[in-house]
């Protein structure tokens, strides 16, 4: 599948005391890819969300992280995929999902929420659509006695932490090949290097 556009919206909770906290790998992703990309972030009040684009050869890319909380996330969505008139497949939501291992990266091309409270605000403002992309990233689950939502708003260990940014950092090819190569293309090189 080819498309024009491809916006990524990296989940994450505003403010320095959530910074690198579990449920803030999305956010962090968005910013390592910015980096890479040499593409700038700048705050958008109109859509919530610091913002920043450009046109590669193959591709435009748009960048967003929303300024909102991560339960919130959706207005955000909503309002630049009709800004930029977009598909719900040109929309890739990268999250922190705890039913893979801490650093594990998966595409999934559509979906429920799975109890991600970030993903259910976002398909509640896309009025119940659920075709958008999305790039998980493994934090893993909290032991029996751990509340999720503590453990999800809390910072990892520094092995762990060490681990999630590598896994992004190694992650962001990610975004090059669905842009050079296609979606399909992406899915099953990602997933074979995983079996490897």
């Amino acid at each position: 599948m080819s498309f024009n556009n491809l916006l990524v919206v990296g989940l994450g909770n505003p403010g320095v005391e959530y910074q690198k906290t579990r449920h803030n790998v999305g956010s962090d992703f968005v910013r390592f890819l910015s980096h890479n990309l040499d593409i700038s972030l700048k705050k958008e009040e109109k859509f919530s969300c610091s913002y920043g684009c450009k046109q590669l050869e193959e591709i435009k890319i748009h960048l967003s992280i929303p300024t909102v909380y991560v339960n919130e996330s959706g207005q955000t969505i909503s309002r630049i995929k009709k800004y930029l008139k977009l598909s719900l497949e040109e929309i890739l939501i990268v999250h922190d999902e705890l039913d893979l291992p801490t650093g594990k990266l998966k595409l999934k091309g559509s979906g429920g929420h799975g109890g991600h409270n970030g993903l259910k605000n976002i398909i509640d403002h896309l009025q119940g659509k659920t075709s958008f992309k999305r790039l998980r990233i493994g934090i893993s689950r909290p032991g029996k006695d751990q509340d999720v939502t503590n453990y999800v708003l809390s910072r990892s260990s520094k092995k762990e932490r060490d681990i999630l940014e590598n896994a992004m950092l190694n992650g962001l090819p990610i975004i090059d090949k669905i842009t050079q190569e296609g979606w399909e293309q992406a899915v099953m090189d990602l997933h074979t290097e995983e079996g490897s």
